[in-house]
């Protein structure tokens, strides 16, 4: 029994590895559409959402399934639950990565004329979701902490980014519609930080069975 309930960790393992490489995927795609001016990258990572979203039911089910039918000890329940927040993190990276791509599709490039802020952004934001994704791959509590420590970092860039864009639409700029937009995209790669977060510290419940001021035992009472 042990054998397969194993094997079916395995396979939840991978299958977070699987999800989480498509994350990846899809912010490095929306940035690479940003940077470049490129509406045919975006426009693969819009319509390939619904995938993401469907590894995430395929996972939400196999940790349904072995939390019901396989009645797992404490340290796998923190896996297996840990697996169950994640996801939630992972999936929303990518809906985020396609509303980025959504704003480039019809963003006018013209008066987008300065990414300075925006790309150092996009860079640290990025290197938070891979972080995390390591993190859980290598069961490593110190990567999981450096994701931390990089979320004051992309806040401050998004208060420079909404300061100065901010700044244009009072000044009445002709391109006020374009510094929204600018700020949007700010606001979700903001977002995309704070998942990253949240991934990490699902890593690290999984490894000490604390998340913030919740801890595993307060968790496993809310399951049975």
């Amino acid at each position: 029994m042990r054998t397969h309930f194993d094997a079916q960790l395995a396979i939840l393992n991978n299958e977070l590895i699987n999800m989480g490489s498509m994350c990846e995927t899809a912010i490095n795609k929306a940035v690479l559409a940003l940077k470049e001016h490129n509406r045919e990258v975006a426009q693969e990572i819009y319509a390939s959402d619904s995938l993401v979203d469907k590894k995430e039911r395929e996972i939400e089910s196999l940790c349904l399934s072995l939390i019901l039918h396989q009645q797992p000890i404490a340290r796998d329940l923190r896996n297996i639950s840990a697996a169950l927040k994640m996801i939630t993190d992972m999936e929303r990276i990518a809906d985020q990565a396609a509303d980025i791509a959504e704003i480039t599709l019809t963003l006018d490039f013209e008066h987008a004329n300065d990414f300075t802020i925006i790309d150092a952004m996009c860079n640290v934001a990025t290197e938070m979701v891979k972080k995390s994704i390591d993190a859980y791959v290598k069961h490593d509590e110190n990567i999981a902490e450096e994701v931390y420590n990089m979320d004051d970092e992309v806040d401050d860039y998004f208060i420079k980014v909404k300061d100065k864009l901010l700044a244009r639409i009072k000044a009445h700029d002709e391109s006020d519609e374009t510094a929204l937009d600018l700020l949007m995209i700010a606001k979700y790669l903001e977002r995309i930080g704070d998942h990253a977060c949240n991934i990490a510290g699902w890593v690290k419940f999984a490894i000490t069975g604390k998340h913030g001021s919740k801890n595993f035992e307060e968790l496993e009472h809310q399951l049975n």
